[in-house]
């Protein structure tokens, strides 16, 4: 997936994903999400952010919606989608096409 990142955001936003802040890291376990992993990048005078992760679940519609109403998810994501500029024609997230995979 990816995503840009307002540059006057920049710091907040870092700060909501320090490795100290519990944010809804145990959310994402409880819906199957594992090995998620965001990745920064400056491209020209925009930053990006890069994001992968692992479903181990049977039913991801299902755990992303249960996700999308646990109310602390909902307070994380009113937190950090004003920091967020999705790309031109987008809503949030833009999932990427996988290309290449080596298992």
């Amino acid at each position: 997936m990816v995503n840009r990142i307002r540059p006057e955001a920049l710091d907040s936003y870092l700060a909501l994903h320090a490795d100290g802040h519990p944010g809804v890291r145990d959310l994402l376990v409880r819906y199957h999400i594992f090995n998620f992993n965001i990745f920064l990048q400056r491209i020209g005078e925009d930053w990006f952010e890069f994001a992968y992760y692992e479903y181990t679940g049977s039913d991801h519609a299902a755990d992303m919606a249960a996700l999308a109403a646990e109310p602390r998810n909902i307070q994380w994501l009113a937190n950090c989608d004003p920091m967020q500029q999705p790309l031109e024609g987008q809503t949030g997230w833009t999932v990427m096409e996988q290309i290449y995979f080596n298992p």
